[in-house]
């Protein structure tokens, strides 16, 4: 055998759960190499450039977020597991975030990263809620959402036996559904538990120069561990002899092996690369993506009265729907980031203005649209998504915004399928989870998306998690 293309373990995709499991693995003096086919890490959480500036994808925040002292939380746990001095993330707090309800916002549940704050708000918005809301929330404190072997069962059903007014169930999903499910209008309660925890028990935060610095530590920490990784180099091809892994085919034709394979890509993906088992379907990929409008001002949000939000998710609708739409775009519900309101510290701020809304949209009806109408199309759902958005936010007339905007873009649906791989551009993969990472093949392991810990800190989480089960414990 060619050792030189033999690894301990190949890792497919260098998001954020592949860099992770990456850097967990050579630290325990393993030989490993990541495979990436863009040229770009960070997968659904990185950043491209247009025009001199950098433009994030995927990180509105870190969520998990928690002060130091606080120990036994996932981000602790992340910090321990791949080495990593908190301060080198240079996380900055939100200031505050909300979700909001109704035609113009009529009903808002303001929280920041003290719950007390968001205990208040449900208490003060709905008074007759407030005894089960606190029962639910032990419930979820005492849920033990990282078991790998727990049964599924609907979130809807458990939140309901302790929320009666449809309104607060509908503002309690809507933020977790946004930051993570891949199920159309429910989702599995140990996920809804991961989320609720993440954006509400714990909280948000982000560095200055946003996820290139979370990528910068990641690569670091990496490279230092003796880690490989090939860039522009994607496999095509997972050769499997009597239910093993035997190869990887790489997209140049190399041929590489490797005791153990570790895919961060998705489970239908990854499926795709060694083919169903014989006589079984497919696995059935996600129907949800997203469209999201990213504009560059000239000014601090604040100078427009957009000074005090982080993160807003808005709904204008009698209940939530978040599902696969029948539109290119479901402009009712989605969410308004604006990075310059976090709080960065005395005399420190970002150099532009950034505003950026995601809403739901649907793939085919983007994927089939011939270049020019596409161009056109994109336009006409960009002023659509700002328009809805807007009025959720303090007024400010269309020749005011457009007097400080400097740029502006938008993603879609394909462009998710074209930088990820993602069937369908389902930025959280396919609905069904498989918790312990296993596929048809006993030395072939899933990781981050289709694993089922969710949000930055949970894809990290996942791909360490991943590689402690299946390599590391197992000697």
């Amino acid at each position: 055998m060619n050792t030189s293309s033999h690894y301990d373990v190949a890792i497919i995709g260098a998001g954020m759960s592949g860099l992770a499991a990456g850097i967990r693995l050579a630290h325990f003096g393993k030989k490993v190499c990541i495979f990436e086919r863009h040229n770009a890490v960070g997968g659904l959480n990185s950043f491209y450039s247009i025009g001199g500036r950098k433009f994030d994808v995927g990180l509105h925040a870190l969520t998990n977020f928690v002060r130091p002292g606080v120990k036994g939380t996932p981000f602790t746990k992340l910090l321990r597991q791949l080495r990593i001095d908190r301060a080198e993330f240079a996380l900055c707090e939100q200031k505050q975030s909300r979700v909001t309800f109704g035609p113009a916002g009529e009903t808002s549940l303001r929280f920041t990263n003290d719950f007390a704050v968001f205990e208040s708000e449900v208490a003060s918005q709905f008074p007759i809620q407030i005894d089960g809301f606190c029962r639910l929330v032990t419930a979820i404190r005492t849920f033990d959402d990282v078991s790998l072997d727990a049964a599924p069962v609907s979130a809807r059903v458990v939140v309901r036996s302790y929320i009666t007014d449809p309104l607060l169930e509908d503002m309690l999903f809507c933020p977790v559904m946004y930051y993570g499910s891949a199920q159309e209008h429910d989702m599995e309660f140990g996920q809804f538990v991961i989320m609720f925890k993440a954006l509400f028990l714990e909280g948000f935060a982000r560095p200055l120069d946003g996820v290139r610095v979370i990528l910068r530590v990641l690569l670091e920490k990496y490279r230092q561990a003796g880690g490989e990784r090939r860039m522009k180099c994607g496999v095509q091809k997972i050769i499997s002899c009597d239910g093993l892994a035997s190869a990887l085919l790489l997209d140049n034709g190399e041929e590489i092996t490797a005791t153990h394979i570790i895919s961060s890509i998705g489970a239908p993906e990854t499926e795709r690369l060694v083919g169903p088992p014989p006589g079984t379907a497919p696995l059935a990929p996600g129907s949800l993506s997203f469209v999201e409008t990213i504009s560059i001002l000239n000014c601090q949000p604040a100078t427009l009265g957009w000074g005090s939000d982080t993160i807003v998710f808005f709904n204008d609708s009698p209940r939530f729907d978040y599902a696969c739409p029948t539109r290119p775009v479901d402009v009712r519900s989605g969410v308004i980031c604006i990075p310059n309101n976090f709080d960065y510290g005395a005399g420190l701020t970002l150099p532009e203005g950034i505003f950026r809304v995601t809403c739901l949209a649907r793939y085919d009806q983007w994927a089939a649209l011939p270049k020019e109408t596409y161009q056109a199309e994109k336009r006409r759902w960009f002023a659509e998504v700002q328009r809805s958005a807007r009025r959720f936010l303090p007024a400010v007339s269309d020749t005011a915004l457009t007097e400080v905007t400097l740029a502006t873009d938008m993603f879609t649906p394909r462009t998710i399928t074209k930088f990820t791989g993602h069937i369908g551009g389902a930025i959280y993969g396919a609905p069904v989870k498989h918790r312990q990472g296993r596929t048809a093949l006993e030395n072939v392991y899933l990781c981050g998306t289709d694993q089922g810990f969710l949000g930055i800190i949970g894809a990290m989480l996942s791909g360490i998690s991943m590689a402690n089960y299946h390599i590391l414990q197992k000697g």
